[in-house]
């Protein structure tokens, strides 16, 4: 199978959509996801929300193929990405395409401005740094904060801004589809609100899927919510409706708070 031919320039393109097809994902004999079929549409922001243990975060690492670096992990069915499987090409290859976002900020041991270059150097992009630089951290609502200190050590940023930081650094590399595991999950009321207008404000250059305990972040930021129960997709449609009119009763309960997991 030929390599897809992926590419992007600095700025943002037309945004990707992606498709789960019969996916299941097997750790050891339990079973995380249990045949999804699934659509994120493109320029959209999705969320994905359940009870602890249903499938989510599984669900968001094997869309960048990181569930599979789990030993005894086996991953079936298909993830379509621009007309091509993504489960079976190169996972470098993907992951310049499939951005990640994780719960706890993670920022490299550098400058910031380093470490929004770290993927575009090691990639070896061809996209004027500077450009780079400023219009990724511009989209992660940190540019006016760190713009006279760019040259300064990343870990002497707040929790807050160490996360955006993190966001800007997955933006650089220009990706299609951004993923997102509880990323507000550590962070105060305002950074917290920061972070969700910096999401909101991505929809159209970017499909954005994110994982989230918090229904009313789900709410406020999504286009679309997907909701799960042990391992399976019980429903999926607009966010309003899904909050206002859901058609599964489990659906309901679960929003209402009237469902134990």
């Amino acid at each position: 199978m030929q390599p897809p031919t992926w590419s992007r320039s600095a700025g943002g393109t037309t945004p990707s959509g992606m498709e789960v097809r019969d996916l299941q994902v097997v750790y050891g004999d339990k079973a995380a996801i249990k045949g999804i079929d699934l659509t994120f549409p493109a320029g959209r922001v999705t969320a994905i929300i359940g009870p602890s243990g249903c499938g989510k975060t599984t669900l968001l690492m094997t869309l960048n193929r990181l569930s599979e670096m789990t030993r005894g992990c086996r991953v079936s069915g298909e993830v379509i990405l621009d007309g091509t499987d993504i489960l079976r090409i190169d996972p470098v290859l993907l992951r310049r395409r499939v951005g990640m976002v994780f719960q706890r900020p993670n920022p490299f041991p550098m400058s910031i401005r380093e470490n929004i270059l770290y993927g575009i150097k090691a990639a070896n992009l061809q996209i004027n740094h500077d450009y780079a630089v400023q219009s990724s951290l511009v989209k992660a609502a940190l540019w006016d904060e760190v713009r006279p200190r760019l040259a300064d050590h990343a870990f002497g940023l707040s929790l807050g801004q160490q996360q955006r930081l993190c966001m800007a650094r997955c933006l650089a590399v220009s990706p299609t589809v951004v993923l997102m595991d509880e990323p507000t999950a550590s962070l105060d009321p305002t950074s917290t609100a920061r972070i969700e207008a910096s999401i909101v404000a991505l929809r159209d250059e970017y499909t954005v899927v994110i994982v989230t305990h918090n229904m009313q972040q789900a709410r406020r930021i999504s286009d679309y919510t997907a909701f799960m129960w042990d391992g399976q997709l019980v429903e999926f449609t607009e966010t309003e409706q899904l909050f206002s009119k859901p058609t599964r009763d489990l659906t309901w309960q679960y929003i209402s708070g009237t469902l134990v997991a």
